[in-house]
């Protein structure tokens, strides 16, 4: 997490993010992030394997790209989660929510024993994200193809706060299949709104087949490119390249910006990986012994 003083200064009608004055660096290293994306695999496939539901694929997809934006950018704090000017996340893939809850627990906005309570009725991690339940949690999902819309209102109520505060928002490849997110996407670069920064994690699978099977979308980056967005092409799974990304949708500042993430589903547990079956499905006791190992735990 950073927690630092900025600078705000205003560019035809739009504030714009500065050099911070006089800020402390408290970004993780690559290295850091890498292993806090390692505990956080061990910690999705405990919860869904305690709860025997979830969503494990799309949260090990998405890990990556979630250590290295808390650990790397977002502006949070773990001890006072309502701060007004921090920077928005909006998990719009809110299903993939054990993803979520394991950062959240890594940052310490909620505690490992937490964790225990996902899908457990009245517990704090809720199977799908929800901001009334969760310290830390922005967005409350359900339907999918609406995140990006409410990141776009976040991102407008930082301009007119005068604020420098801003909005990053994931959304599966599968959802982009929503109409309701090109609406989002035609209004956002309307007005120009370069606070507002989206990750889509091309994982390639969706609730019952991959992509391409189920409705093909074609040239993705192509796609947002005649939106009037910002875009980068990265692999998801390389930290230093989403660092990278991070650092370069900061430097847009006239206009939205999207990372079209490439990714694995399951990525990191061998069985899960690039298997459809597991998007939604809880590992056994012997799954979720060999995917434990797999990630580095003696059992």
């Amino acid at each position: 997490m950073i927690f630092y003083s900025i600078s705000n200064t205003t560019i035809k009608g739009h504030s714009q993010r500065e050099t911070a004055v006089g800020r402390e660096m408290a970004g993780m290293t690559v290295s850091e992030m890498e292993e806090m994306a390692r505990k956080c695999r061990i910690e999705i496939c405990k919860m869904t394997h305690r709860a025997q539901a979830g969503h494990p694929g799309g949260s090990l997809s998405e890990i990556d790209i979630l250590c290295g934006l808390y650990g790397h950018r977002l502006r949070v704090k773990s001890d006072d989660p309502d701060w007004n000017d921090r920077d928005r996340f909006i998990l719009s893939k809110g299903h993939a929510s054990p993803g979520m809850y394991a950062v959240l627990a890594e940052m310490g906005f909620i505690s490992h024993e937490d964790l225990k309570s996902y899908r457990v009725k009245g517990g704090v991690c809720q199977g799908h994200v929800d901001m009334k339940w969760c310290p830390g949690v922005d967005f409350s999902a359900g339907s999918l193809g609406m995140g990006l819309s409410f990141g776009m209102g976040c991102a407008v109520a930082a301009k007119l706060d005068g604020s420098s505060r801003n909005a990053y928002v994931m959304v599966g490849d599968g959802e982009i299949q929503e109409g309701s997110v090109w609406e989002a996407a035609m209004a956002a670069a309307h007005h120009e709104l370069g606070n507002l920064k989206l990750f889509v994690d091309c994982n390639r699978i969706q609730n019952d087949d991959f992509c391409e099977a189920q409705m093909r979308m074609f040239d993705i980056p192509s796609k947002w490119k005649s939106f009037g967005w910002a875009v980068k092409v990265i692999d998801g799974h390389d930290m230093s390249s989403i660092v990278e990304s991070i650092d370069w949708m900061d430097s847009i500042t006239d206009k939205p910006a999207v990372v079209i993430a490439n990714t694995v589903k399951g990525k990191g547990v061998s069985f899960m990986e690039d298997n459809p079956a597991f998007h939604g499905a809880a590992p056994s006791d012997e799954q979720l012994a060999i995917a434990l190992s797999e990630l580095g735990v003696t059992v």
